[in-house]
């Protein structure tokens, strides 16, 4: 059994994106790989959850235009 990996961002903390963020096909609005957020580019967390069959974080990230994005730890990073 995996123990749940604490968060390490919190809501409404401002973080910028690591890596270009494209669509896994979970972006309804886009085509599948179609790039939702260019890296470097700031948002703010807005809700974290946790993925429970991995027990790691997720954290719902408000980009630019109102664009909210899931990403995972490694995709972010603090501003």
């Amino acid at each position: 059994m995996n123990i749940p990996r604490e968060p390490k961002y919190a809501w409404g903390q401002r973080v910028t994106a690591a890596i270009p963020l494209t669509n896994d096909g979970s972006y309804p609005d886009s085509e599948p790989d179609a790039l939702l957020v260019n890296q470097g580019e700031p948002g703010e967390v807005v809700q974290v959850g946790l993925q429970v069959e991995l027990n790691l974080p997720v954290y719902l990230v408000e980009f630019s235009g109102n664009r909210v994005v899931g990403c995972v730890e490694e995709e972010i990073v603090p501003a």
